[in-house]
Order: structure tokens, then sequence, then C-alpha cells
């Protein structure tokens, strides 16, 4: 019905074609046990350790099951503080410096972890069912700085399909309602503006181009060796002055509801994912 309802027209699930439907198709038939764990921002760091990629995590301070066990004591002044099963939009709070939190801040941060400790039937909207099995956790994480001349973090998305590298999609700017500006670049840096679609509800396609990234090969290595087990995941990622950050696997990107790319990109991201591929 979502899905009808944003582009019009039922999916193809019998034959998929696209990458939406190719995304759908394995949310209704793919054993999601392995995804639970990747999808999950704490438990996937010992999948990103066993690849060898330690280096590429962000530091890890403190892990909670329960908000009344939460204290920033032990913690640095700045801090990312998140939930393990959010998907990023208001299940992730920036602290830049904890010594200007109120007692009242914290008891709301308290609250905050309180309620996404108790989210049940997460993804039941969108139909993701490994996010059912992620038992809820809050965490706290190196906040990494944003680039300079930017409002906010720039995520560096890199689609993988069959385990290969494809295609940047790059969001920056963001705010907090979930709108953001987004790019998308080839593996050689190229801009490839003619894959985004321009009249997505919530992200607006940057009009400056993103220098190069000075981590860009290190990210495109990083990415095949996340990625090889896999017939598309997308490998988000962070470039800062040339160190990257691994920040998640995602395999249901917006819920196989992507309209931010062109029809024909869909199509032919879509004609790269073997649903039969193994790794």
């Amino acid at each position: 019905m979502r899905y009808f309802l944003r582009f019009k027209r039922l999916p193809n699930l019998k034959h998929p074609q696209d990458l939406n439907e190719k995304i759908l198709w394995q949310k209704l038939y793919a054993d999601p046990t392995r995804w639970s764990q990747l999808a999950d921002k704490v438990r996937v760091r010992d999948y990103v350790k066993e690849r060898g990629l330690s280096k590429a995590l962000p530091n890890l301070y403190q892990v909670w099951d329960k908000a009344e066990d939460i204290s920033l004591d032990q913690l640095p002044d700045s801090f990312m503080f998140k939930s393990n099963n959010g998907d990023g939009k208001g299940t992730n709070v920036a602290i830049p410096d904890k010594q200007n939190l109120s007692e009242q801040d914290i008891r709301r941060l308290k609250e905050k972890a309180d309620r996404w400790l108790k989210q049940k039937n997460i993804g039941a909207l969108s139909a993701e069912p490994h996010y059912k099995y992620i038992r809820p956790l809050v965490f706290a994480e190196e906040l990494l700085p944003v680039p300079k001349g930017e409002k906010s973090i720039v995520d560096y998305k890199l689609w993988c399909f069959d385990g290969e590298p494809y295609v940047f999609v790059v969001f920056s700017n963001r705010k907090s309602g979930g709108e953001a500006e987004i790019a998308c670049y080839d593996l050689q840096w190229k801009e490839r503006t003619d894959l985004l679609a321009t009249d997505s509800k919530h992200y607006q396609v940057r009009k400056t181009p993103l220098p190069r990234p000075k981590g860009l090969k290190t990210m495109i290595d990083y990415a095949r060796q996340l990625a090889k087990p896999f017939p598309q995941v997308r490998v988000d990622m962070y470039d800062i002055e040339g160190k990257v950050y691994f920040g998640e696997l995602t395999f249901t990107s917006l819920g196989g509801l992507m309209n931010y790319f062109t029809p024909q990109a869909l199509a032919d991201m879509g004609s790269k994912v073997d649903l039969n591929y193994m790794g």
C-alpha cells in the first residue's frame, strides 16, 4: 500500500526488476537473521572487526540497556548518544560539551533513552523484519566533527552490488526534520546528478559540488571488504580529513521505497542485484 501510494503502481514481486522491488522481495523472502546482527549499531562492530577494519570504528564509550543506569561521569566532554536500532531520524543526539548540560537536560536525555529502549514493533510500518529481533540498547560513542563550511557531518553512502562498490550517494546539511541535501558521485568522484530525481520531498539536490574526499580510495576499499557477502548493501561512512570511519550497513534503504533516484537509475541498479548471489 505504501509503495502504491508513493509510486502509483504495484511492485513486481514475482519477477522483481528495479532496486526497490528487489529490496522488497528480500524483505519478504530472505532470512533476516544476519541483517538483525548487522543493522544493530553495536553488534555490527564485531563484523567490522572480523573483516579486519577495527581502525575504522569510532570509539565506543558506554552501552546501556536500562535508562536508569545511564551515567555521564565516565564519558568524555563530547560524545554522540544513540539508539542501536534506530534509523537515524530522532534516535541520536550530539553532545558537544556535557559540561553545558543542566540537570534538566540530563533528565530529558534519560527520558529519551527510556523511550528508545521501550520501542516495540520497530520496522513494522516499513515491513523491515530484521529490526524486530534487535535487542534495544543505547550507547555513547565518539562525536565526529562537522567539516568546515558544512552544517552537519557528511554521510558517504556507497552502494554495493554482489560485493562490488558502484556509486556514492552523499547526504549533507541535514536538518532536524529529516531533510538534507543529496549528491551522487561515481567511484572516480565524477558527479552523477543524472541518477537523482528532482522532486523528492525530503531531499534537495545539492547545487555546489562536494570536494573529492581525501579518503576516497580507502572508503572504496573498506566497502568492498564489508559488502562481499551480500547481493546489495549500502555501506555508510564518514571521511574526516582523510581518516575514514564506519557508520553502518543498510540493507533496506528507505524500506525499499526510494524516490530520490530516477526510475532509470533504479532499473539500472536493480539489474546489478543477483538475488541468487551467495558471496
